[in-house]
C-alpha cells in the first residue's frame, strides 16, 4: 500500500475575515429585521416602545432616526443625552423602555434600541382621523373624511373601508351626505406583512330647513299686511319705513330733547353743590358767633355771713404806760 502524501488545505486569511464580516453583517440585519415591529398611536397620547425583556444590562443606547435620545451605563446607572428633538418628552422605563409623551407628528419614524449589542427596530406610526365638519355631518351638505398615516413609506397605501364593505381611498369627499355613510369606518394600512387598522364612527344629523330671506318672502306674497309701511304715490307699495336722512325734523327733535336732558342734569348738579356751599357758610358763622360771646358768670345777692365769734378767753397784750416827763432839779 502506498500512502501518497495529503495537499494541505486552506483559505487565504484577506478571504477567511471577508467572509467572517460579511457573514457578521447578515447576522445583524436578519437580527434587526426579526426584531423590527410597529407601534400605531394618536397625537397628543403616550406610548412605551419596548427593547427586550432584560432587567440588568450593560449598556444601553435609544436612536430615532440615527439621532441619539439616550445612552445609558447601567454599571454606573449614568446617562448621556442626546441631540434629537424627542428627547425633553422621552424617559426610560422599566428597565430598558422607552417612554414618549405628548405624541407629535414628527416623532414617527424608526427607532433603533441598541442593549448589550443586540439592535431592535421599532417604528412608531402616529395616526389623525378626522371629520370636516368636526364631530357630526350634516345631511345634504359637503363632508371630508381623512385618514393621514405619519411614518409610512412613501408607496404605502392607505384605505378606508365603509360600512357597506367598499373600499375608498384615505381622502373621502362627501358631495352631499347621505345615511348610507352613517356608520363605521376603518382606516387601514399594511407595513412589514401586519394590518393596522383606525376605527372612527360617523354620525350624521338631519340639515335644519333653510329659512327664506326678507326679500323672497316680499315677493311671493305681496298682499302681506305691514303694520309699519308708508304709501308713497303714485301707487301703494308694502314697504316698511325706515329712519333716513329725509326725516331731519325727526333728527332735530331728538337732538333738541337730549339738549334740554344734558342742561336740566347740569343745572341739578350746580344747585346742589351751590346748597351744601351755603350749608357749610351758616355752619362756620354760627360757630363764630358763639365764641364771640362774653360769658356770664351767676351773681348771688345774699348778705354775707357773721363772723364766727372765738371761744374761749382772749388775753390781749397790754396797753404801753403813758410816759411821764422827767423833772429837772
Amino acid at each position: 500500500m502506498i500512502c501518497s502524501p495529503q495537499k494541505p488545505s486552506f483559505v487565504p486569511v484577506f478571504l477567511t475575515s471577508r467572509m467572517k464580516a460579511l457573514s457578521w453583517f447578515w447576522f445583524v440585519v436578519s437580527a434587526v429585521s426579526a426584531a423590527g415591529k410597529g407601534v400605531v398611536t394618536k397625537p397628543g397620547q403616550r406610548v412605551t416602545l419596548g427593547c427586550g425583556s432584560r432587567s440588568s444590562f450593560r449598556s444601553l443606547d435609544w436612536f430615532h432616526e440615527r439621532n441619539l435620545i439616550l445612552s445609558v451605563n447601567g454599571r454606573s446607572g449614568t446617562n448621556r443625552k442626546g441631540t434629537a428633538k424627542i428627547l425633553p418628552r422621552s424617559k426610560v422605563r422599566q428597565g430598558s423602555d422607552l417612554e414618549i409623551s405628548g405624541v407629535k407628528k414628527e416623532d414617527a419614524g424608526k427607532f433603533l434600541c441598541t442593549l448589550d449589542g443586540d439592535s431592535h427596530t421599532i417604528t412608531l406610526f402616529v395616526v389623525s382621523v378626522s371629520t370636516s365638519p368636526p364631530d357630526e355631518l350634516q345631511l345634504g351638505r359637503e363632508g371630508t373624511l381623512q385618514c393621514e398615516v405619519a411614518g409610512l413609506p412613501p408607496d404605502s397605501i392607505v384605505q378606508w373601508t365603509r360600512p357597506d364593505g367598499q373600499l375608498d381611498s384615505g381622502t373621502v369627499h362627501f358631495n352631499p351626505v347621505t345615511l348610507a355613510d352613517k356608520g363605521r369606518w376603518v382606516c387601514g394600512f399594511s407595513y412589514d406583512g401586519d394590518t393596522f387598522n383606525e376605527i372612527l364612527d360617523i354620525k350624521i344629523k338631519e340639515s335644519e330647513p333653510l329659512t327664506s330671506s326678507p326679500t323672497q318672502s316680499s315677493k311671493v306674497d305681496h298682499k302681506t299686511s305691514c303694520t309699519n309701511c308708508v304709501c308713497s304715490p303714485p301707487g301703494c307699495t308694502d314697504q316698511p319705513h325706515r329712519i333716513g336722512l329725509d326725516d331731519w325734523w325727526l333728527w332735530v327733535a331728538i337732538g333738541v330733547g337730549s339738549f334740554f336732558v344734558v342742561l336740566l342734569m347740569v343745572c341739578i348738579i350746580v344747585l346742589c353743590r351751590r346748597n351744601r356751599r351755603k350749608k357749610r357758610k351758616f355752619q362756620r358763622m354760627m360757630t363764630e358767633r358763639q365764641s364771640e360771646r362774653p360769658r356770664k358768670y351767676c351773681e348771688c345777692n345774699c348778705p354775707t355771713a357773721a363772723a364766727k365769734p372765738q371761744q374761749g378767753r382772749h388775753k390781749g397784750k397790754p396797753s404801753a404806760l403813758p410816759l411821764k416827763p422827767l423833772l429837772m432839779q
